[in-house]
């Protein structure tokens, strides 16, 4: 292993039938932080099985609870891991090498995400491979994006590596839709937050050109009826979004008066 130190920064919410697979994924790290989001279930109980390094505070946005467990990493270099995500053990040994070998020539690593959905891996949809920039020096880098799409902004070199992070995503069809109509609702008010207002013409056209880009020109025809499933519910998510906004507008007060 390098001299490089890692922590590995996880947020969590109610994922006991997750969190143990994710961390026997990092636990080669030399810390383990998890910030927790006030957790009903089991989950911070398995988490001390791995790292007395847990945080507990409330969620504010995905941004803001991420940001906030880069603060409490004692290490440069952060691994920065989703709880329904987990390292492959060909990712692992990657990881390791590249710190070895190129850890003073680059200040983060990209990895191709690989989603489960519905009882297979997904292929296309522009699921996969789904670079995600999880392994970085935080002392060039920060979360940034929008609620609730985060993303790392980096300043320094970076490198693709080959192999997967495997992401377990939505248990089933009910859990994706409460996800959609979460983060619609998220994006709606971020939407606002930053002036936004609601499209007829987005409304509308937006969701329809989204189930074409992904069903056939991201291929998610290629993955059989769960692609057409993404397809359907990304459309759907779009019309939720610009439905919400809409809705934050005001226009909905009518249909409540008599």
């Amino acid at each position: 292993m390098s001299n490089l130190a890692v922590t590995a920064c996880i947020i969590t919410f109610n994922e006991e039938s997750n969190i143990r697979r994710c961390l026997e994924s990092v636990k080669w790290a030399d810390e383990i932080v998890v910030v927790d989001s006030n957790s009903t279930d089991a989950t911070v109980e398995i988490c001390r099985e791995y790292t007395q390094k847990i945080y507990h505070r409330e969620f504010e946005g995905h941004i803001e609870q991420k940001s906030y467990a880069l603060q409490c990493a004692g290490n440069d270099w952060v691994l920065c891991i989703d709880a329904d995500e987990e390292l492959s053990p060909a990712l692992i040994s990657e990881i390791r090498e590249g710190l070895e070998k190129e850890g003073d020539k680059f200040e983060g690593f990209f990895f191709p995400r690989h989603a489960f959905y519905l009882g297979r891996w997904i292929n296309h949809c522009g699921w996969y491979p789904d670079y995600k920039l999880r392994l970085f020096r935080k002392s060039l880098g920060e979360w940034g994006g929008t609620n609730p799409h985060d993303k790392v902004e980096l300043k320094g070199r970076t490198k693709h590596l080959r192999n997967d992070m495997n992401h377990y995503t939505y248990k089933d069809f009910s859990h994706h839709l409460k996800t959609i109509d979460n983060y619609s609702t998220i994006y709606a008010s971020e939407a606002r937050r930053r002036g936004e207002r609601f499209s007829l013409a987005k409304l509308i056209f937006r969701p329809v050109f989204k189930f074409f880009e992904i069903y056939l020109y991201k291929k998610g025809c290629m993955d059989g009826l769960p692609g057409f499933i993404i397809s359907v519910l990304y459309s759907y998510y779009i019309f939720l979004r610009y439905s919400k906004i809409w809705e934050a507008d005001g226009h909905s007060s009518s249909l409540h008066e008599k």
